[in-house]
């Protein structure tokens, strides 16, 4: 059918559907009023709208004559809309050369007069044209799509609002600082970037669950916000901290912020559905741009602030000030950093094997495998320079994996049983439990002469945990020792909890003990302990022989320091490190 005939046997008014009506086949009707949906057409020359016959159904009408017409089906659309069906067929900048031109436009009704009765809907059809192009007739189908409308608007709020507390998300947050930067720049102002979090937040967590844990930060969020100015912004900036932008706030005028937030905070308990609670904050700020000119400076600056506050305990403010010192370290552990990723992309870190003695026979029992940064021009840095770094990067498991290879690597080329530290994260790591499993697995004798040292403060970050993983390492072979034992001060319960063949006495203990009273007792209530368990005890740090006396005299099984020897390659290093007191951590 060409467009002339199409728009003679349009031109004349379209009733509205009956029950029979055959815009619908039998049986559809059921089907699209369940997904919500109901066919159209239009006649535009006289306004007329056949409706399909389910269309009360779908736009719960009370009478399909107030829909009969376009202008009736109008008088129903809501004020704030932008756009209509209407607009979409009439205003089109489309030419119909036979087939129609599509359309597709998203409105809202009110058909029952109020905004909790509103309909979404979602209109697609085509309009055909009359003998002068412009449109004559259009076909459709209308959909209600309140859930659909619903879910998209959660997304457009999620996406610049946390859900939890109303207010900005992170990413939000700190698009807004960067604006408030710029604009502070442009026109010579200041402003604050302060970071509040909340003191003990993961002890509150498992004391009281997760969700009176949310609870109580949004209360924190919601007191904190009730100070702010018009204006000033806030947002979750992670998991349990919040981000202020304080707009034309200089340095002075940020610490009296600080206090007011300390103050809404502690002063008044918290109620919870589990009770009442009381919560302190810690805060850090910094003033910008003064302090800092980009948003990442903004944010390290304000958090390096806050860490500061922290080691004064809960409850306190500190605001950015700026130190060479500081700055010059920064550096140095940006340098040390490439370099620890450089060593182990390209294999540098290496062992020396210190011996561990009889304190009897002086003869070695195992050795040690502490660990070396080698150097592009070939200088070895100690463990102890790097370790710490490592941690705070996250580089600290692949540098556990690393060792894990040196040492088996070290066995299979000698008779040596060796002893290798593991950080506090490897613990339990069941990556690193596959990989020496398999080892194991394949070389049976392995295990027998492999020894893995744990920090007792590792021990005392979760009991369960490390004595699990002691289990399994015993499980194929292996001896377990606590390292530092006595740093931690929680030797008597972790040594009851655990199942350990050695404990190794923190040198910091033994290097003075001679001179010492208060060394001398406690390292003698140590040995004294570990013997009453069974337990074999190294003592570190042994430099003299009037040390080995007293130790011997208590029943030390076992010495390590520079008397017995020092820590050496196999082979020849490229450049030995300057002397260096072996420290407490991973992979040392």
């Amino acid at each position: 059918m060409d467009r002339t005939s199409q728009g003679t046997e349009n031109n004349s008014p379209i009733p509205p559907t009956g029950e029979n009506d055959p815009l619908i086949a039998s049986g559809a009707r059921e089907v699209l009023t369940a997904v919500g949906e109901v066919v159209y057409e239009w006649s535009i020359p006289t306004d007329m709208i056949r409706w399909g016959a389910n269309v009360l159904d779908v736009i719960k009408v009370a009478a399909i004559e107030s829909i009969a017409t376009g202008r009736g089906f109008a008088a129903l659309l809501d004020s704030s809309n932008l756009t209509s069906r209407h607009d979409a067929v009439l205003n089109s900048t489309g030419a119909d050369r036979g087939a129609g031109v599509p359309y597709q436009v998203q409105y809202s009704l009110n058909p029952g007069g109020g905004a909790e009765k509103r309909l979404w809907i979602e209109d697609i059809g085509r309009w055909y044209a009359g003998d002068g192009g412009r449109p004559l007739r259009a076909h459709g189908v209308l959909r209600v799509i309140n859930e659909r409308y619903e879910r998209e608007q959660r997304l457009a709020f999620l996406s610049r609002y946390d859900e939890l507390t109303g207010y900005f998300n992170r990413s939000h947050l700190l698009a807004t600082l960067g604006d408030a930067i710029t604009h502070a720049k442009r026109f010579r102002s200041s402003i604050a970037f302060i970071i509040v979090a909340v003191d003990n937040f993961r002890a509150i967590n498992e004391a009281y669950g997760f969700d009176i844990a949310d609870q109580i930060f949004a209360a924190v969020a919601r007191r904190i916000k009730s100070q702010l100015r018009e204006g000033d912004a806030i947002g979750r900036y992670t998991g349990n901290k919040l981000g202020l932008v304080l707009m034309d706030c200089d340095e002075a005028n940020m610490h009296v912020a600080a206090e007011r937030f300390h103050a809404v905070v502690r002063d008044d308990v918290i109620t919870t559905e589990a009770g009442s609670v009381a919560v302190t904050a810690s805060i850090g700020g910094v003033a910008l741009p003064r302090h800092g000119r980009t948003t990442n400076e903004a944010m390290a600056r304000a958090q390096e602030a806050l860490h500061s506050a922290r080691l004064r305990g809960h409850g306190h403010f500190m605001a950015y000030t700026h130190s060479p010192v500081r700055q010059e370290r920064r550096r140095g552990n940006a340098a040390l950093s490439s370099e620890l990723v450089g060593a182990l992309n390209e294999r540098r870190l290496c062992l020396a094997f210190q011996p561990v003695a009889s304190i009897a026979t002086r003869k070695t029992r195992f050795e040690e495998g502490l660990l070396r940064l080698q150097r592009p021009d070939g200088v070895l840095v100690p463990a102890g320079e790097f370790i710490a770094l490592s941690e705070r990067l996250g580089l600290i498991r692949l540098i556990d994996h690393r060792v894990l290879d040196l040492g088996l690597e070290a066995i299979r080329s000698s008779d040596r049983t060796i002893s290798l530290n593991l950080s506090a994260e490897t613990v339990g790591d069941s990556e690193w439990l596959a990989h020496l499993s398999d080892a194991v697995a394949r070389h049976p004798e392995l295990g027998r002469r492999l020894i893995f040292e744990i920090t007792e403060s590792a021990v005392i970050r979760n009991v369960d945990e490390a004595s699990r993983f002691v289990a399994l390492l015993h499980d194929l072979g292996c001896r377990v020792a606590i390292d530092d034992f006595g740093a931690g001060f929680s030797s008597f319960r972790n040594l009851r909890g655990l199942d350990v063949d050695l404990v190794k006495i923190d040198g910091a203990f033994v290097e003075s003990l001679p001179d010492s009273r208060d060394d001398q007792v406690f390292v003698k209530a140590l040995i004294e302990l570990a013997r009453n368990f069974g337990i074999e005890t190294v003592a570190e740090w042994v430099a003299d022989e009037r040390t080995v006396a007293m130790l011997a005299g208590w029943g030390v099984d076992m010495i390590q320091g520079s008397l017995v020897g020092p820590a050496e390659f196999e082979g020849r290093p490229p450049t030995s490190p300057a002397p260096h007191r072996e420290p407490a951590a991973a992979g040392v």
